[in-house]
């Protein structure tokens, strides 16, 4: 590998790899490196391409073989909200890295590495890049709050029906013991009051007890 002693940025060991760092504050605007190999015919690259992830189209005819151990802007990571970009010169056949905004030192240098290629070897496995693993942080507290809230809810509908269930019971207990209560007021009321037949045999039985007498 090159001495990068004199250069703003180190490779190191990132989350996808290996991949650029700042190890001082660079500018935005400014350029950090070039990206740069053999040319290629883009015709023919294709036969290349499983293989050689490093291939970066200049345009319809020529694509620089960036997998040259000398390239160390092939380090450099993908990323969907970059803090560089490739300036692409195709008459004079060269790609430069630069800064879209300040990077501080010990920041990650990354590019977007385009549709085609995202396409191709990105999105099969998933994108890595911060912006994207913030997404997915985003998309599964989100999906984690929807399931606590819908949890709740459930919880909250089943505490709802078992109330209602009590209240349907000590309904039913109340009645049921109404009814006993009613029930067994009628038999007292039909114990106390004599029959018709009693109450006209009585005053004949009294005057029996007067003859004898």
């Amino acid at each position: 590998m090159p001495d990068l002693s004199s250069k703003p940025f180190r490779v190191g060991r990132s989350k996808t790899g290996l991949g650029l760092f700042a190890t001082q504050p660079i500018k935005k605007g400014a350029k950090i490196i070039r990206y740069f190999g053999p040319l290629l015919d883009s015709k023919k690259k294709k036969d290349d391409a499983v293989e050689n992830k490093y291939l970066f189209q200049l345009n319809d005819r020529w694509t620089i073989d960036g997998s040259v151990r000398k390239n160390v802007a092939r380090y450099i990571n993908h990323s969907c909200k970059p803090n560089a970009e490739s300036d692409v010169n195709p008459r004079k056949k060269r790609v430069i890295i630069r800064s879209i905004k300040k990077i501080e030192a010990g920041d990650e240098i990354n590019y977007d590495y385009g549709t085609e290629y995202f396409k191709a070897y990105l999105k099969p496995i998933g994108c890595k890049c911060d912006a994207c693993e913030k997404k997915r942080a985003k998309k599964k507290a989100e999906a984690r709050a929807e399931k606590a809230a819908l949890k709740a809810k459930a919880l909250r509908k089943a505490d709802k029906l078992a109330e209602k269930a009590k209240l349907a019971r000590k309904a039913k207990v109340v009645k049921s013991k109404a009814v006993k209560n009613k029930a067994a007021g009628k038999t007292k009321t039909v114990t106390k009051k004599p029959s018709a037949k009693t109450a006209k045999a009585r005053p004949g039985a009294a005057k029996a007890s007067k003859s004898k007498a």
